[in-house]
């Protein structure tokens, strides 16, 4: 044992050495070619035809470039004008719901105990009703969209100065709450947006969906004009998915989604910009696969209780779906050396198939400095740690934001960027993994570019409870 302990700093020396090695490997070539061929020679090669190809190259690849997509700033709900709904009080609600039985009020206790959530998670305000169901109205509903979309909205107003008026996409994502008139219509008439906006209302994607949207948003922003403004806003409304029967399955979901959202304004122009949008990758593995497409979906058990139905397969398929970004996203964002070790792995697993020969993880440190895994549930964010072979300190903000706000859906990437924010972590030039999943299934990755790190006096969901954090969580809370 304590040789393996001892080998462990030479091992680590010999591979910063290889990637130093590496990674420099073809600059340090350019740069002894060029310093042996000296001035003159140099000079003897350049041909005036070839400066004339040269800057017709150079001319078409800016004019045919894709144009860079700019984070000018977000701003998350602060959940603190709800009341907060300790677990204690949420099993008491579920015990006066008489369609519920006491045997899933107990397996919904010990669900809750293990679950990663802490006492401070927010619940809409028709759950503090007794019994809980009679009040998930379609009124109460609109009340809790209103109150999450139109806070972070005027939140990113405010702190970004941008006028209403001078927005041109909106595009909102809302999976399970889709009335009519539409989302995007509530808030084009709150906010007396442009009668010519571009807007669009996703819905059914799943958590992954705000990924989904800032990908829709670049693609957007390539074809109007340039400067234009965007805004996305992504949530997930809790009041009229409260489910009353007793699957299992369906279950999770009332013990694990919380209330939260997100705005956030993207351009095309730099101008007060704080992150730069470097990638975005989706992956989807739902073609052809009935698993994967029934992995997350709404159905209706034998009583007609309609609820969410999380499939005993979501982690299988949650890795395959990982596998398959990273395959994607691993050479736009891995330096040379880690491809290298990722491609000798590869070929030998194929050419050697009686050896057992494990696939090599590439360590995602040397690309980002910070991930954004989405906050699904202690058992998502627990695999996708052993997967990706990351650090405690790597998965620090899913945890945490967890253990706050709960699974907020398609917003909860963004809590996690605010807890690195608020704990003063961000730096200029630092990169962010945003890590999303969804139904169908969907794996989507976004990585950003830190341009500004934020002022130390910005406010947002973390400002009154960030000194207490990080914090342990035990793997079972005791009552």
């Amino acid at each position: 044992m304590r040789s393996s302990v001892q080998a462990q700093p030479m091992r680590l020396k010999l591979k910063a050495v290889y990637r130093l090695i590496v990674d420099n490997f073809l600059a340090a070539s350019c740069v002894v070619a060029l310093l042996r061929l000296g001035p003159a020679e140099l000079i003897s090669y350049i041909h005036p035809v070839h400066l004339l190809f040269a800057a017709a190259a150079a001319a078409v690849y800016l004019m045919l470039r894709p144009r860079a997509v700019y984070l000018i700033d977000y701003a998350c709900f602060d959940t603190s004008p709800l009341v907060r709904i300790p677990m204690a009080s949420f099993i008491e609600h579920t015990k006066h719901t008489p369609s519920i039985s006491d045997r899933s009020v107990r397996f919904m206790s010990r669900l809750l105990a293990r679950s990663g959530l802490g006492e401070e998670t927010r619940l809409p305000a028709a759950h503090n009703y007794i019994p809980t169901h009679e009040y998930c109205t379609l009124e109460n509903a609109r009340a809790e969209f209103e109150l999450v979309v139109f806070s972070a909205i005027d939140d990113l107003l405010s702190r970004t100065g941008v006028a209403p008026d001078s927005i041109d996409v909106l595009v909102l994502n809302c999976s399970l709450f889709c009335p009519t008139p539409s989302l995007v219509d509530i808030i084009v008439n709150k906010y007396n947006l442009r009668c010519d906006i571009r807007s669009v209302n996703l819905s059914g994607m799943g958590c992954s969906a705000g990924l989904i949207s800032v990908e829709l948003v670049r693609n957007l922003l390539q074809v109007i004009p340039r400067g234009s403004r965007a805004l996305v806003v992504s949530t997930e409304t809790i009041t009229p998915n409260y489910y009353v029967g007793n699957g299992r399955a369906m279950l999770l979901p009332n013990c694990l989604f919380r209330v939260g959202g997100v705005a956030a304004l993207l351009s095309t122009s730099p101008a007060n910009a704080r992150f730069r949008l470097k990638h975005v990758v989706r992956t989807f593995t739902g073609a052809n696969n009935d698993n994967a497409y029934r992995c997350v979906f709404q159905e209706e058990d034998e009583q007609g209780n309609v609820g969410i139905n999380l499939s005993k397969n979501l982690m299988a398929i949650a890795g395959d779906s990982l596998q398959a970004n990273i395959t994607r996203i691993g050479p736009l964002v891995l330096p040379v050396s880690e491809q290298l070790l990722f491609a000798l792995s590869f070929v030998a697993r194929k050419a050697l198939r009686g050896a057992r020969i494990r696939p090599y993880i590439p360590d995602f440190s040397t690309a980002f400095k910070h991930l954004c895994i989405h906050a699904g549930g202690r058992a998502v964010i627990d695999e996708l740690q052993r997967k990706l072979r990351l650090s405690d300190e790597q998965v620090e903000a899913s945890r945490m934001t967890l253990h706050r706000f709960g699974n907020t859906s398609s917003s909860s990437p963004w809590y996690e960027l605010a807890y690195v924010e608020a704990k003063g972590r961000m730096r200029k030039g630092h990169h962010v993994w945003m890590i999303g999943f969804g139904s169908g299934f969907k794996c989507n990755s976004v990585v950003w570019e830190c341009i500004q790190p934020p002022a130390h006096n910005t406010h947002g969901p973390w400002s009154t409870s960030i000194h207490r954090y990080p914090v342990d969580i035990p793997d079972v809370l005791s009552h």
